[in-house]
């Protein structure tokens, strides 16, 4: 084939294009021979010189397929109704089929003649929005689809989509209509606007699926009425999600794929959103009878329903808060924390496989599971009484890791402990169990009762996972000192050894820093150490300030932790546990003594200022309490409790016994030369050991001004950077800052405003009464 352009005899050529169009269209077998020499006819005329036949050879071509297509109309259009959908859907087949074997024979016309006077995708994109509209030169495939558009389907429009919604009715019905010709029309009208950028389905659209989805809507509305006549709450929402997804397989079984979502839509709207109020109402004894069944079925109905899920979620949220609320209700004795901790954590297991496998993990749902969890937490009988949930969790983690705890393996402590976290997360007051649990962390480390150290860091990892570093600093710094501690007992005993020194006893100490242990020196009874360690303790301190300088020790003797065998009546021995306190910190001693002077020895365990009462009887047999508070130097509370440890423990003997004060101080005490005890081995309570109800209030009253400090410096440091801040913006700032540690009162952010404006960090700007502006 020659490509130089020639002259053409139109006349001559278009009846054997002509031919090959039509066999082509038809499915007529073409020989390679005539398809080629075809191809060369189309590359010609589109070339000729001495003016190029394109345009007349389209309009030609035009002409052809409007002929065909009205020929197919007028043999489908005499179809009797029943068989129409087959006719036309075979026609289509064989048309469509053929359209794309057309296209490719004038794919010159189309590249080289067309396509230059097409828009561009610019065009589409950027310019008319009608441009799609409006009469254009198409290439030869999608040009026979808009005949086939024009000349088939506007004509039967109507019947098509009478017949099409009837064959999808009859599928509803049970009936069994021929899936392969309903789908294949319906697709027909997709088809034949595919080559349509903008709106390829406006046709589907226009004709079909709007009357599909009116019909959809009125048989699922009749559907819905029926059903709940004959049906109870539970039937009617198992009927009805088995009707969606019937109707979910049948929108793929038939329709296009831009329609799935639009005819499920209007099933849920008929059968679900018509009906929601009454959904809704019989939510309630779902939710309180806990009907897992009747509860999965209202979800899946309500998901996809539009705010349909905020009523269930709502109601589960309620119950989840009351059953939380009556498992820790009217708990009592000596394991409450156990109870309280276990009891909260069954409900948020219990809830949570709940929200996970009947709510399939929403969003929604885990925000009610949240949301009761936390006001159950963080619960207030009325808002004037502090909330105990974060010092029962700090009880229930000191109970774990102490070393009674030794019915439990330590990966099940460990277990218990990564669990405890769950509740820690949704406690609002961090700062109150931040405090508690220091203080008993600090008894578990001084009084060596902790189970397993591993255990401790652990826990207090999983605090600085949840809350951050400055959250456990300090309580990382208690470890440390533990640790340097040991360190500073070792030189203390080369530093002893080298200066031939016999202390008399085995003596180690801890010294810990004033910042990092939640000790206090105020209100320290004063105590006269006995002679027998007092030497311990100078040497001690002349060792520790020659090597710090600009320290000072304060002894909090009442902490103090150790061993000390006392032989009565024949000699003394001393081994003993001091704790130091580095820029104003304390220690105390325990001591076992053995009792030599009864029929056997016994061993008794007991505190410092108990200690030193049963010392004074080394050197007397007797004394009047009054010469024995006097000999310690013990104010009177102190000395009124661990002297009346002894008593009860029945070491001492008290003539004449009085309730009267003033004859209580005349009372002689001795010792009972008569006492015995089952056990050799015993332990007498002092009173460090047991945290008073004072000391409990003491606690929250410090977490109070810790967190007046805390207010105030988080707003220094944002009115610091701000300048200049509205009165409410600056409150909500304050509340945006301490939310991860606390959740402070409106009237104490205010009062701690006003303490900083006294204290002329903060001024009122004269444009305005509720704006504050930093002082530099």
């Amino acid at each position: 084939m020659s490509l130089k352009p020639r002259p053409m005899n139109f006349d001559d050529t278009w009846p054997l294009i002509k031919d090959t169009l039509l066999g082509v269209i038809t499915l007529r077998k073409i020989p390679k021979a005539v398809w080629n020499d075809r191809f060369s006819d189309v590359y010609a005329l589109c070339v000729a010189q001495p003016d190029p036949l394109g345009d007349r050879l389209y309009q030609e071509i035009k002409k052809s397929l409007e002929k065909h297509v009205d020929k197919i109309f007028e043999g489908v259009s005499k179809t009797q109704e029943e068989n129409l959908l087959l006719n036309y859907h075979s026609q289509w087949l064989e048309y469509s089929i053929g359209t794309s074997y057309l296209n490719n024979l004038f794919t010159y016309l189309n590249s080289q003649h067309i396509r230059k006077q097409k828009p561009t995708d610019a065009d589409l994109v950027y310019g008319d929005s009608d441009i799609e509209t409006q009469e254009q030169m198409l290439e030869i495939g999608e040009l026979a689809l808009s005949i086939w558009r024009r000349g088939m389907i506007l004509p039967l429009k109507d019947t098509l989509v009478k017949l099409l919604l009837e064959g999808i009715h009859n599928d509803r019905l049970g009936a069994s209509p021929n899936v392969t010709v309903v789908h294949g029309v319906i697709q027909s009208l997709v088809q034949v606007e595919n080559y349509k950028r903008k709106t390829p389905l406006h046709l589907y659209e226009t004709i079909f699926e709007g009357s599909l989805l009116k019909e959809t809507g009125e048989y699922y509305q009749q559907e819905a009425q029926r059903l709940l006549e004959n049906s109870s709450t539970s039937e009617y929402m198992e009927k009805v999600i088995s009707k969606m997804d019937e109707e979910c397989l049948r929108a793929r079984k038939f329709l296009n794929p831009s329609s799935y979502q639009k005819v499920v839509g209007e099933c849920e709207q008929r059968m679900v959103a018509d009906h929601l109020e009454l959904l809704s109402s019989e939510s309630k004894d779902m939710v309180s009878l806990e009907n897992l069944k009747d509860l999965q079925n209202l979800y899946l109905l309500l998901k996809s329903i539009p705010s349909g899920l905020g009523v269930l979620a709502s109601r589960i949220q309620d119950h989840i808060k009351a059953k939380g609320l009556e498992s820790i209700h009217g708990l009592s004795g000596d394991n409450i924390p156990n109870l309280f901790v276990d009891n909260l954590l069954q409900i948020h297991s219990k809830y949570s496989q709940m929200v996970q496998s009947i709510f399939l993990g929403d969003h929604l749902f885990l925000s009610a599971l949240d949301k009761a969890c936390a006001a159950v937490i963080n619960y207030r009988p009325t808002p004037k009484q502090p909330c105990h949930s974060a010092e029962l969790l700090a009880r229930y983690c000191d109970m774990l890791l102490k070393k009674s705890s030794k019915s439990m393996s330590e990966s099940e402590v460990d277990e218990k402990l990564a669990r405890a976290i769950i509740i820690f997360r949704y406690i609002d007051d961090k700062d109150v169990f931040q405090k508690f649990y220091a203080k008993m962390l600090s008894r578990r480390l001084i009084h060596q009762l902790s189970m397993s150290m591993d255990a401790e860091e652990a826990m207090i990892n999983r605090l600085k996972e949840a809350c951050g570093y400055e959250f456990t600093n300090k309580l990382h710094r208690m470890f440390t000192d533990m640790s340097i501690s040991s360190d500073l007992n070792q030189k203390f005993s080369a530093y002893v050894k080298k200066g031939n020194v016999d202390l008399g006893i085995t003596f180690s100490i801890y010294v810990l820093q004033t910042g990092a242990w939640p000790f206090s020196n105020m209100n320290l009874s004063p105590f006269a150490l006995p002679q027998e360690l007092e030497k311990s303790v100078q040497h001690f301190e002349t060792f520790y300030h020659s090597n710090f300088t600009g320290r000072k020790l304060t002894w909090m003797h009442h902490l103090c932790n150790g061993l000390l065998p006392l032989y009565i009546f024949f000699f003394l021995e001393y081994v003993l546990n001091l704790f130091g306190q580095d820029d104003n910190y304390p220690p105390c001693w325990t001591g076992e003594l053995k009792l030599n002077h009864l029929k056997k020895p016994y061993y008794v365990t007991l505190g410092t200022y108990q200690m030193a009462i049963l010392l004074l009887f080394s050197t007397c047999d007797s004394y009047k309490v009054h010469e024995l508070q006097r000999h310690t130097h013990l104010n009177e509370d102190q000395f009124g409790k661990h002297f009346a440890s002894l008593v009860d423990a029945k070491l001492f003997l008290v003539s004449p016994s009085s309730t009267q004060e003033k004859e209580v101080k005349e009372s002689v005490v001795t010792l009972n030369m008569n006492y015995s005890n089952k056990k050799t081995k015993f332990k007498i309570a002092f009173a460090s050991q047991k945290e008073t109800q004072q000391e409990v209030e003491q606690t929250h009253s410090s977490v109070d001004e810790d967190r007046k400090v805390y207010i105030q410096a988080a707003i220094v440091r944002i009115m610091k950077s701000r300048k200049i801040l509205k009165h409410n913006e600056l409150i909500q700032e304050v509340l945006t800052l301490s939310q991860g540690r606390f959740t402070p009162s409106i009237p104490l952010i205010k009062k701690c405003i006003e303490s900083l404006i006294d204290k002329q960090y903060l001024e009122r700007t004269p444009n305005s009464t509720d704006e504050y502006g930093y002082i530099a």
